[in-house]
């Protein structure tokens, strides 16, 4: 899927994906410098998260590998940005906001 801006675009590899992701996502791409995001494996975890949240991982070569999660399951995305570790999480705290 394009952004509509002209922007970055988000790759659809999965027919499933953790409630409430794609929405944030899409939003993320409103941003210039991310190029492409890929959700990514699926997985549960043991603890329970109440509310979607998105933590930057680890660096990939590239950009970053990030870690959705809400209920028990999480789900792997890999950014592709030229941001740093930090103005990406401001964008992921300014787009969980909405």
């Amino acid at each position: 899927m394009s952004n509509p801006n002209g922007g970055g675009r988000l790759v659809w590899n999965h027919s499933t994906h953790i409630q409430g992701l794609i929405p944030v996502l899409e939003r993320l791409l409103r941003y210039s410098d991310i190029q492409t995001i890929t959700p990514a494996v699926l997985g549960r975890a043991k603890s329970h998260s109440p509310k979607l949240q998105l933590k930057v991982s680890v660096p990939i070569r590239g950009g970053f590998k990030l870690i959705g999660r809400v209920g028990k399951t999480f789900q792997e995305v890999f950014i592709l940005t030229s941001l740093s570790k930090e103005e990406l999480e401001e964008a992921i705290a300014q787009v969980l906001k909405r």
